[in-house]
């Protein structure tokens, strides 16, 4: 921590900041479904869900995975193919990966009882600093730091913190800060309320300072910097990858999907077959002989595509042209494709691009 900030502190009240924070919190805090009680495994859940997610694009999804899944135990015992159907759509798929492999160590190692010391819950799969400290003072009251972008948007303003925040040895200072500002008596409040404080007033662009209930704490408010902070570098440009894809249907309705490696991008995910090539005016030719050549089997593509798909990634942008076809002759499949009806294929988990390949496939053939 760096000599500026410890000033900055020692000039905070912290008592009245602490206070303010928190009584604000208690009474505009937003009713989300995950608020409803503190159970650790559905805390767990949430902010697993809430990484990289919109708050409103996650709670249906975390009403029905806690339908499906309404225990740690039976989270456990479910089986990965529907552990992805269940997260399909939500994206960043490693997540759910990780954290069905934390919650079995918990059942097997841990009775079942998600740990309440940071030494113990770090040491769970998935479970990083900002997730820890967010299950463990939420759930348990434990005075730790839950700090993620929101949090360090707060704080560089509130405390006038002009480090990078796109540094991943930036977040000690914040979680350094925390811990000396931290209402002890009520961390759990005091953790979400910062967060809410980011997601509604303290925002990205253009903060309501007018309506922050901090306002008098906040040193870039009082020095009119405000709009100058956090400092965060830009991420690296993305890369641009042209794909080709195929719908293809056998003589007796079934399609053909395939499962993608266990690693990797959207590992374990289904999808239509798909190949990348940039080369638009040899898409047809190069689908059918990559096709050919992957399964084995005559396939036959209706002349231009039916849709194109585009996609964005953290780290890439996918662009989807998909052709409609059929197959025909004695289909020998390898390990990783299946031929399956249109009600079985909508029981395997796909990511988003070919969902909506399916969707635009089922509205234009009328299915």
């Amino acid at each position: 921590m760096n000599e500026q900030l410890q000033q900055n502190l020692k000039q905070m009240e912290i008592s009245k900041f602490q206070n303010d924070l928190v009584q604000w919190f208690i009474r505009e805090q937003r009713d989300l479904p995950w608020r409803k009680d503190s159970d650790p495994y559905k805390i767990w859940v949430s902010e697993i869900m809430l990484q990289q997610t919109r708050v409103d694009t996650v709670i249906p999804y975390y009403e029905r995975f806690l339908e499906k899944f309404p225990t740690i135990e039976a989270f456990a015992d479910a089986d990965d193919e529907s552990v992805l159907k269940i997260w399909e759509g939500l994206g960043y798929y490693s997540r759910v990966r990780n954290l069905h492999s934390a919650v079995k160590e918990v059942v097997s190692q841990y009775n079942g009882k998600v740990p309440n010391t940071l030494k113990d819950i770090s040491k769970l799969k998935g479970v990083g600093p900002y997730t820890a400290g967010a299950v463990l003072s939420i759930a348990y009251g434990v005075p730790e730091p839950a700090v993620d972008g929101n949090v360090m948007r707060v704080l560089s303003r509130i405390l006038l913190i002009y480090e990078d925040i796109a540094k991943q040895s930036t977040r000690k200072i914040f979680e350094d800060a925390v811990r000396e500002i931290i209402d002890r008596d009520h961390p759990s409040y005091f953790n979400q309320a910062l967060m809410e404080l980011g997601a509604l007033i303290c925002t990205p662009t253009s903060p309501s300072c007018l309506l922050c209930p901090v306002r008098e704490h906040c040193i870039a408010f009082s020095v009119g910097a405000e709009k100058d902070l956090p400092i965060k570098t830009r991420k690296k440009s993305t890369k641009h990858v042209d794909l080709i894809a195929a719908v293809l249907k056998t003589d007796n309705g079934k399609y053909l999907i395939r499962k993608r490696p266990s690693k990797g991008l959207l590992a374990n995910l289904w999808e239509f077959p798909m190949v990348e090539d940039g080369n638009f005016m040899q898409m047809r030719t190069a689908l059918t002989n990559y096709l050919e050549k992957e399964i084995k089997v005559n396939t036959q593509l209706e002349t231009g595509t039916f849709t194109k798909v585009d996609h964005v990634f953290s780290h890439l942008t996918w662009a989807i042209n998909v052709f409609a076809g059929t197959v025909s002759g004695d289909i020998k499949l390898e390990d990783n494709y299946l031929l399956v009806t249109k009600e079985e294929l909508e029981e395997y988990a796909f990511p988003v691009s070919h969902q909506t390949i399916w969707k635009t496939y089922k509205e234009k053939y009328h299915l």
